[in-house]
C-alpha cells in the first residue's frame, strides 16, 4: 500500500503546483498596467483625421463688392481670396495671350470642355489678333457665387486695357465677366474657366 499512497501523495503535489501555476498566471495576465488607460485616454484626446476638419471658418471682412465670397469661405477648406484673386488675374492674361496667339495647349489646361471647343474653333477659323497686349487689368467685383452639385462657380466682372501694335494710342477698354469653377473636394489649386 505503500506504492499507492506515494502514487496519491504525488497527484495532490502536481495538483497544488498546478493550481498555484495557475493562479500566478491569472494574476500576472489579468492585472493592468496603467497603460491600456493612457491608450484610451489618447484615443479620446486624439478623434480620426477626416472627423478633424474644423467646421467653423474664419471669414475675415470683404468689400462690399466681394461679399459675395463668404460662399467660397464656407465651402472651400483653406480658400483665400486674396491667392483666388490674383490667381483669377493671372488666367485672365494668360488665357486671352494664348487664344490671341492660338495656342491651344495652354488654353486646354485652363478652360472646361466646353469653353474650350469654343476657344478652339474661335482659333481655328483665325478669328484672332496675335497684336494685342495688355496696358491695363483689374477685378472690379465678384458677380455671383454658386454651389451645385458639389462645383462651385464664380462670376467676376474684369475690367481690362489693351493695345495693338505697341502703339498705346490704340488702347481699348473692355469689360468683362468670367466664371471659374471648381469640384469642392478637390485639392487642385487650378480653377477652370466654364463661361465668358
Amino acid at each position: 500500500m505503500i506504492y499507492g499512497d506515494l502514487q496519491l501523495f504525488d497527484i495532490i503535489i502536481f495538483a497544488a503546483i498546478a493550481v498555484f501555476l495557475i493562479y500566478r498566471l491569472r494574476s500576472v495576465l489579468g492585472k493592468r498596467t496603467g497603460y491600456e488607460k493612457s491608450v484610451r485616454q489618447q484615443a479620446h484626446k486624439e478623434p480620426p483625421k477626416e472627423n478633424s476638419i474644423n467646421k467653423e471658418t474664419t471669414i475675415p471682412e470683404l468689400k462690399e463688392n466681394f461679399v459675395k465670397l463668404k460662399i467660397a469661405y464656407e465651402n472651400i477648406e483653406s480658400f483665400d481670396h486674396k491667392t483666388f484673386l490674383e490667381g483669377a488675374k493671372l488666367a485672365f492674361e494668360t488665357i486671352i495671350n494664348a487664344f490671341n496667339k492660338g495656342e491651344k495647349t495652354t488654353l486646354k489646361k485652363l478652360l472646361t470642355k466646353d469653353v474650350y471647343k469654343s476657344f478652339e474653333q474661335a482659333i481655328d477659323s483665325k478669328d484672332i489678333d496675335p497684336e494685342y497686349q495688355f496696358y491695363s487689368l483689374n477685378i472690379k467685383g465678384i458677380k455671383n457665387v454658386a454651389v451645385e452639385n458639389g462645383v462651385i462657380k464664380i462670376s467676376i466682372d474684369f475690367t481690362s486695357e489693351q493695345f495693338k501694335d505697341n502703339d498705346e494710342s490704340t488702347v481699348i477698354k473692355k469689360q468683362d465677366t468670367w466664371t471659374f469653377e471648381k469640384n469642392i473636394k478637390s485639392k487642385d489649386p487650378n480653377w477652370l474657366l466654364s463661361s465668358t
